[in-house]
């Protein structure tokens, strides 16, 4: 399997794609479709696998230099002198054809859109960025591309990410949560027994609450473990070194 899709009710005119790591040129440990150029793979690989994701699109995709920061690229921001890289960790866009990327390897990629299906939104959703507010800062940056939608009208997809049996965390990122002024289900944080201070988070129940939070109804997705699902994905925390994984949205003419 080389591309899955994923499963929500969203218009006819949003398209999504979310590669594997199957059917790609990479040796190990990046076998086989690695799309980042930034985690010790053959240059040459990568850019060749980057080739063959593209074809599957309508547009070369935007690839974000992604740094767990909370900075969102508008088409507005993307058009400025100079922006050849673009730094930030989640983009939206109201401009069809134009492919927004997300590429992880167990942090959470979110893809949005609205009921209408003239805007969108790609947010790459690791705990730093989660508990910092980039869902919200998507969110936001999207409302502001069409004056006409409310949150309530957005519809969300939690795409493969690490799963809530295998994502082992400290206090400091319970913490993280705790004092970022948005509540969280107590669950969303399990302790683990003879390990104090130690939890297992689940990062795609944190994400949903704070989505719930900002008036979103309909969100899907999360059924995709990163860890678990070893011929699928490729997850940092399972291997170490290892390649990235890539979701895609746009919004066809």
């Amino acid at each position: 399997m080389s591309f899955i899709a994923p499963q929500w009710p969203a218009p006819k005119t949003i398209h999504c794609l979310v590669s594997t790591r199957s059917d790609g040129v990479s040796g190990a440990p990046f076998h086989s479709l690695n799309l980042g150029d930034h985690v010790g793979d053959n240059a040459a690989d990568v850019l060749l696998n980057r080739t063959i994701f593209t074809k599957k699109l309508p547009n070369q995709p935007i690839w974000l230099k992604q740094t767990h920061s909370i900075v969102v690229s508008t088409p507005k921001s993307r058009a400025l002198p100079g922006c050849d890289e673009i730094l930030a960790d989640a983009s939206v866009s109201n401009v069809p054809n134009e492919v927004l990327v997300i590429m992880t390897a167990d942090c959470l990629p979110v893809l949005l859109t609205n009921t209408k299906g003239t805007i969108i939104g790609a947010a790459h959703s690791g705990w730093r960025g989660l508990s910092a507010g980039i869902l919200e800062n998507t969110v936001n940056a999207m409302l502001k591309l069409d004056s006409e939608t409310q949150s309530s009208d957005l519809i969300a997809w939690m795409g493969p990410a690490i799963g809530p049996d295998f994502f082992e965390v400290g206090q400091d990122v319970k913490t993280c949560f705790q004092e970022s002024g948005v509540s969280f289900a107590e669950n969303a944080f399990k302790p683990i027994p003879n390990k104090p201070g130690k939890f297992l988070a689940d990062i795609c129940r944190l994400a949903r609450g704070r989505l719930e939070t900002l008036g979103l109804k309909m969100i899907f997705g999360a059924e995709h473990c990163t860890v678990r699902d070893q011929e699928l994905f490729f997850s940092y925390r399972r291997d170490g070194q290892t390649g990235r994984f890539a979701s895609a949205i746009w919004i066809s003419k």
